[in-house]
């Protein structure tokens, strides 16, 4: 039985989680074995990236000493100003010889991971205090949500379709790749899914006769989301396309006959996420070059023109996945401009009796 996208994806982060823990001291395994049931082994890779850059800062700037030599009595030295000047390094720091900086919404994650390895210690009496909580959050600056228009949809679409734009090497490959873009392009848009969501899709989660997919959503969860008829002839046409290129080429179909996977690479193999998110950005610098589209923006797109035909955030919640409604509300419920004059307009001051 072949596994899924998502199970290949649990098996390789559980293999990554062990080589990082294996540079990290010995204690902190303990600290994974505790979240394991409560988190993905995507969450605890995220986690233990953080702290490992983490424990490369305490043992260069405040140990003094080899990372893997930590000691648990080291963590009851750790001050708030340590952290503080943690936050600080995270602008502008140097590992294994390459340069990082960390954004507000990084450094926040990082001190979230943190704070849960923290609060993980004092409520195990492994530290005497949780100096952490004495630490403010990282102020985060809010910006506008970054979507498409109407407009620059419909040019993407066509670009996607035609290939105007595109330079002579990627128009070599255009035809080969055409129908199967359009399709993921009008999937995104149609549907609002997230970029593992897709790529995770198989042959069978797909159903023509209502327009449904079924697909992963974060933290394992399955859902069953509808598309448009718009999406239903894209999807279709690509499938068709992998027919017609299966019988053109016969290595593409052997390596095919078995696979699982709805989208493929050229290769014959389930596309891969930076695979698609080259696909996005190739066509939507074309059309709206001063915008970095992404993955994620054909999500945001969906979602405002969802909220602006229902008004119903609670649909938009629901369609788009988020657990929690504020989620939701703090992207889309004040999204846009047009929204708040269409309500001044129905407004009257002098009302008749």
């Amino acid at each position: 039985m072949n596994e899924s996208y998502f199970d290949n994806r649990d098996k390789n982060n559980i293999d990554k989680l062990n080589r990082i823990c294996e540079k990290l001291p010995d204690f902190v395994e303990d600290y994974f074995l505790s979240i394991q049931m409560r988190t993905t082994p995507l969450t605890r890779v995220n986690y233990a990236s953080d702290l490992d850059i983490f424990f490369d800062f305490l043992a260069q700037k405040k140990f003094k000493k080899d990372l893997k030599s930590i000691t648990i009595n080291d963590m009851d030295f750790i001050t708030s100003k340590d952290l503080e000047r943690y936050l600080a390094y995270l602008s502008y720091y140097t590992r294994n010889g390459r340069i990082y900086k960390c954004n507000e919404h990084a450094k926040e994650r990082k001190l979230c991971s943190v704070r849960s390895f923290l609060k993980y210690l004092f409520k195990e009496d492994l530290i005497t205090a949780n100096i952490a909580e004495k630490v403010d959050s990282v102020k985060i600056h809010e910006k506008p949500i970054l979507f498409l228009e109407n407009n620059e949809v419909n040019d993407l679409l066509d670009t996607a379709e035609s290939g105007f734009g595109l330079s002579s090497r990627q128009k070599s490959w255009h035809d080969l790749t055409q129908k199967r873009d359009v399709a993921i392009l009008s999937l995104f848009l149609g549907t609002g899914m997230r970029i593992s969501e897709l790529v995770g899709i198989d042959k069978k989660d797909v159903d023509f006769a209502s327009n449904a997919v079924k697909i992963t959503r974060k933290g394992g969860n399955t859902s069953i989301v509808y598309f448009p008829e718009e999406v239903s002839i894209a999807l279709e046409e690509y499938l068709e396309w992998i027919d017609e290129y299966s019988k053109k080429n016969a290595d593409f179909a052997k390596k095919t006959a078995n696979i699982e996977a709805f989208f493929l690479s050229l290769q014959g193999s389930r596309i891969s996420v930076r695979a698609v998110e080259n696909l996005v950005k190739k066509y939507a610098q074309i059309i709206s070059p001063l915008k970095k589209i992404t993955p994620h923006k054909l999500r945001s797109t969906f979602g405002t023109g969802l909220y602006r035909d229902t008004r119903d955030i609670y649909i938009v919640a629901d369609i788009l996945g988020h657990k929690d409604i504020n989620t939701t509300k703090k992207h889309y419920a004040a999204t846009s401009d047009e929204l708040r004059r269409d309500v001044a307009k129905t407004l009257k001051l002098r009302k008749d009796d």
